[in-house]
């Protein structure tokens, strides 16, 4: 699974329209002397509780863990294997739904928001999420595997139809479908928090179904199902990277396989996650993952072109072809004519537990690079892009061991799919320079080891803390705890059964949060067709053509109706510096939105006009760095309230034929922001009545709006 850290994205302010529910935030709690935000006490303590009760069991009694992981597992293969795979399918068709729907024009963030990542940049890093360790496990493990003993009802083992339905399998494990369930979260994470202003946590998305109670015992559970989830899946990938490089670390020093070596490294990441939480060498790590990529692209490149390179092509493309062809059957395929439970439970509900434990992880991620993005940018880069590394490193290295299978290498055959990934260095050692590309895949395996163990650590102190934004992490010694945590979980599982005790509890503790991504999709629809009706609202209502500011210009004489458009033409032209625009919002809009206030107050409607520049509006970037800013906000306890708000911000000025209007370089313009970001115009010269009618426009709207969210009946 993805392990490439996050880089920083854009502060995001509260939205003091849309207060956290349960009303304003709750003080600080947990250690604040140690420095960091504040810890969700709840949601620590029970997550670190379940933690240490587990690792204390395998550790106390391993063979009574395995035991119980096992018959656990059997449990829920034979009652909720329908639901996995039916939830795998529905995540996916319904972030493909959202994509292609009204709403994919919906940002990440309001909507004068832009992202802040070029396409180039955002698409190599989607690209590098894909990437990890056990992407080089599964590899060679799976289609060696499956080629050697298929699914009961599928092709004869070791036939031409085995060989091309392997590497399908593995395709398929590792493909859009569980992209699907991080873009979902994605796409949750990033909605609620830039567009929305609320916290940066799990339970923000299930706003719109549970309403005030997420800040109550409902929302500690799905944070800390949230949490569970993501620890067994880290530790799972590190179960992985730990059993994989004590194999490299055996083939190239001699170092003996077992527990010695595969603790120590286990502490290796826990060493690597505090000296980065303590240290900030956050940096130095990303710009090492950075090279991974290099690397490992390199690696593949090496196996592609000294190898069987017309034969690996072809069946690239071959595997494409048949992964398109079989999708329909195989996203739904349950077998239930066939005793294929012990096939599915190491296979396609492993893989789809596995990806909804990281759900929250790589979801984190992808939220923090999209801010401004829509929604339908958001779907086609996250279910296409990673998938195009997953095709080229499967497809060679898959194929290839296949191949060579294929020639009649029985031992290899054996060696591909045994359960420590010895097969993948095997399979390289067979190329030339066969000891330096072991030694580069090493490499490869302990930086994003390393890497996922780091920003493991902090996503989950992430997931445990009170962040005011996405830019924000979590105190070091809360990252500290949770690598060590992390560390002592893998150890404990790897002492009860290794890889194969690390899958069966990822299947267990994913259950819980794969019932959070069910609630997290109603949320998110709920919230999206809200973002409809306000756009129904605008269609519904009066356009500001025909408003007054304009009507008083066609009822009065034909010499003054000149004037007026003159008058506007000087407007539009006038680029005035901040003084001025800074007088014009203090004598001007902030008399008549207090003035509609007042009379909206009189009408019985609550309303604040606030001319704190601090205090801006949901999703607003306007204001900051001292510029000041006036908002009208209807108060009380709607949901939805209306919030209008004239912001001063600098602009570049316009140029025409390469000749700039003005002699100086920027301007000052007061825009428009409602609820849902800015509205691209500017009201400088505005008169207050003029001000006042285009503020009664969007109320218009608004009311429109709340009439359109009215349920029927």
């Amino acid at each position: 699974m993805a392990t490439t850290d996050a880089p920083p994205g854009e502060t995001t302010p509260d939205d003091p329209g849309s207060p956290p529910p349960g009303g304003s935030a709750p003080p600080p709690v947990g250690p604040a002397s140690l420095g960091g935000p504040p810890v969700r006490m709840p949601v620590f303590v029970a997550s670190l509780v379940g933690v240490l009760l587990v690792a204390v069991w395998a550790l106390v009694s391993p063979g009574s863990a395995e035991t119980g992981f096992g018959n656990v597992t059997t449990w829920v293969t034979q009652w909720f294997g329908w639901f996995y795979v039916l939830l795998a399918t529905a995540v996916l068709a319904f972030v493909v739904y959202l994509g292609l729907s009204r709403y994919g024009h919906v940002r990440l963030g309001p909507d004068h928001s832009r992202p802040e990542f070029s396409t180039f940049s955002w698409a190599s890093m989607l690209f590098a999420a894909g990437i990890g360790t056990d992407v080089m496990f599964y590899s060679v493990v799976e289609p060696a595997t499956q080629y050697m003993s298929p699914p009961a009802g599928g092709p004869e083992p070791q036939s031409i139809e085995a060989a091309r339905d392997a590497t399908v399998w593995t395709l398929f494990h590792y493909g859009v479908t569980g992209w699907g369930m991080y873009a979902l979260m994605g796409l949750a994470l990033g909605y609620f928090c830039y567009r929305r202003g609320l916290p940066l946590a799990v339970r923000s998305a299930l706003a719109p179904v549970l309403g005030r109670r997420i800040d109550g015992p409902l929302g500690h559970a799905v944070d800390t199902a949230a949490v569970l989830g993501t620890i067994f899946g880290v530790a799972t990938s590190l179960g992985i990277g730990v059993v994989f490089l004590n194999v490299g670390l055996n083939v190239l020093f001699g170092v003996p396989l077992g527990t010695g070596a595969q603790v120590a490294l286990a502490v290796l990441a826990v060493v690597m996650a505090a000296v980065s939480a303590t240290t900030g060498v956050d940096k130095g790590i990303r710009l090492l993952s950075q090279l991974n990529v290099v690397l490992a692209l390199g690696l593949a490149a090496w196996v592609l072109v000294t190898g069987r390179t017309e034969l690996l092509l072809n069946a690239t493309v071959a595997n494409v072809g048949d992964f398109v062809r079989t999708f329909t059957a195989k996203t739904m395929e349950t077998f239930p004519f066939v005793d294929n439970a012990e096939w599915m439970s190491y296979w396609t509900l492993f893989f789809w537990a596995w990806w909804v434990a990281w759900a929250s992880f790589v979801g984190l991620f992808l939220a923090r690079i999209s801010r401004g993005r829509t929604i339908r940018q958001f779907v086609a880069g996250t279910l296409v892009i990673p998938f195009l590394y997953i095709v080229m490193w499967i497809s060679i290295f898959g194929n290839a061991a296949i191949e060579r299978i294929r020639g009649g290498d029985t031992a290899f055959a054996e060696t591909a799919q045994d359960f420590t990934g010895i097969g993948f260095y095997e399979l390289v050692s067979g190329y030339p320079l066969g000891q330096v590309v072991i030694a580069l895949a090493f490499f490869v395996g302990l930086l994003f080891y390393v890497t996922s163990a780091d920003s493991g650590a902090l996503v989950m102190a992430n997931l445990t803390s009170r962040l005011g934004s996405l830019t924000e992490d979590a105190a070091p010694w809360l990252r500290i705890t949770w690598a060590a945590a992390t560390g002592l979980l893998t150890v404990a599982m790897l002492l009860v059964g290794g890889i194969v005790a690390l899958q069966y509890a990822t299947i267990i503790f994913g259950l819980p949060f794969a019932v959070v991504l069910v609630l997290v999709m109603v949320g998110l629809l709920r919230a999206l067709r809200v973002e409809g009706h306000r756009a129904d609202s605008r269609d519904h209502t009066m356009h500001a053509l025909l408003s007054a500011r304009s009507a008083q210009a066609r009822e009065s004489e034909p010499a003054q109706a000149s004037a007026s458009w003159k008058t506007r033409l000087v407007r539009a032209t006038n680029f005035v510096d901040r003084e001025e625009a800074e007088r014009h919002l203090r004598e001007v809009v902030t008399p008549a939105l207090a003035e509609v206030a007042a009379e909206l107050s009189t009408l019985g409607v609550a309303t604040v006009c606030d001319t704190d520049a601090a205090n801006r509006g949901p999703g607003a970037d306007g204001g900051a760095g001292g510029l000041p800013a006036v908002t009208l906000r209807t108060d009380g306890d709607d949901p939805t309230p209306f919030v209008y708000r004239v912001a001063l911000e600098m602009s570049a000025v316009p140029t025409y034929g390469g000749r700039m209007l003005q002699a100086r370089d920027t301007y000052a313009r007061l825009e428009v922001h409602l609820s849902d970001g800015g509205q691209g115009y500017d009201v400088m010269g505005y008169t207050q009545a003029q001000v006042i009618h285009d503020c009664l426009d969007h109320y218009e709207r608004h009311l429109e709006f709340l009439r359109l969210e009215e349920p029927a009946g």
